[in-house]
């Protein structure tokens, strides 16, 4: 890169920040000007409409181009109309990503929030509390590339002797042969499911910990007095009263799990009947290079993800009319 270039990247840069820096004076201008005519509205309207240009612009067309190529053939210039469609629930291959799909939305929700519940409630009050709560935060910090290179050395297989892999040099300690793990089906999903229940059951525990010491005194102990036990306790008191923390917890896994590309990516490639969604929406529209294909899977994420949203919009309004 020669100093000419440089030079010219630099005056665009400059001239960029000095537009972004007009168009904020003049929004603050238009903003003063309306309010001086006490226009509260005119002053939201100027405020929001940067944000829903910007929304417009990067969610919704892209929302809308999305659904009409998947129309279209792989190249997008054939109208196939719902051929797409038919090959995303009728294709062995596509019919595996949508099973090993649904195991994961299914699965990984559900023994985070319980594994991350279970923690919670035994931490409770203990001596210690936060260190306990600090260790199983931590795989929060690596990221999820971080994480699938950690466990891909815990399931690595080498033939025999010895192992690098944890797992296998268990397996060789205790006489047995080593297995490769992330190349036998369907067992590889559920390995791979570890590495994302580890990472965000300590998110359940935080979030569910907090909710367990906003629960009423007074109801437990009653509980106790009448005779409950811990058992009856939990299921009765404790349970009901942290249940919107629970469906917060387990909505958020559920996209996050929804998403999940690093993971099936950087330990498996999608290989090996691994693949998911959101990778082999990645893979069908980049290394494939057949558009229509990959937004079809990118459409049916999206209509995986809507119903979703709309409970958690629904139970977030209930409690709000619930707390009024």
């Amino acid at each position: 890169m020669n100093i000419s270039d440089l030079t010219d990247r630099f005056g665009l840069l400059a001239v960029g920040l000095v537009a972004f820096v007009a168009i904020l004076l003049a929004l603050y201008g238009l903003a003063e000007l309306a309010s001086r005519r006490d226009r509260s509205r005119a002053v939201a309207a100027v405020f929001l409409a940067p944000a829903v240009v910007f929304l417009l612009v990067g969610l919704v067309y892209p929302a809308v181009r999305t659904f009409v190529m998947s129309f279209f053939s792989g190249d997008g210039t054939e109208f196939v109309g719902l051929e797409n469609y038919s090959w995303a629930v009728t294709n062995p291959d596509a019919l595996q990503v949508l099973v090993n799909t649904a195991m994961w939305i299914i699965i990984v929700p559900l023994l985070s929030t319980a594994v991350g519940l279970v923690y919670a409630v035994l931490i409770d009050g203990r001596r210690g509390e936060r260190t306990y709560k600090a260790l199983v935060f931590l795989p929060m910090g690596i990221s999820f590339v971080g994480a699938s290179i950690i466990w891909k050395f815990v399931y690595q297989y080498t033939g025999s002797g010895d192992q690098i892999g944890l797992l296998n040099q268990l397996l060789v300690w205790i006489g047995a042969q080593p297995v490769n793990w992330l190349n036998e089906s369907p067992w590889n999903n559920f390995l791979l499911m570890v590495v994302l229940i580890w990472i965000e059951v300590g998110f359940a525990t935080v979030v569910l910990s907090a909710a367990l010491k906003g629960v009423p005194t007074e109801i437990v102990e009653a509980a106790r007095i009448d005779g409950a036990s811990p058992s009856e306790i939990f299921w009765n008191v404790t349970v009901p009263s942290i249940r919107s923390a629970i469906v917060v917890v387990a909505v958020t896994v559920f996209i996050a799990t929804l998403k999940l590309f690093d993971i099936v990516r950087a330990m498996t490639g999608g290989h090996h009947g691994t693949d998911v969604l959101a990778h082999n929406m990645w893979d069908q529209a980049f290394r494939l290079g057949n558009d229509g294909r990959g937004a079809t899977m990118a459409v049916l994420l999206f209509a995986l993800v809507i119903p979703v949203v709309i409970y958690q919009v629904r139970n977030m309004r209930r409690q709000e009319l619930e707390a009024r």
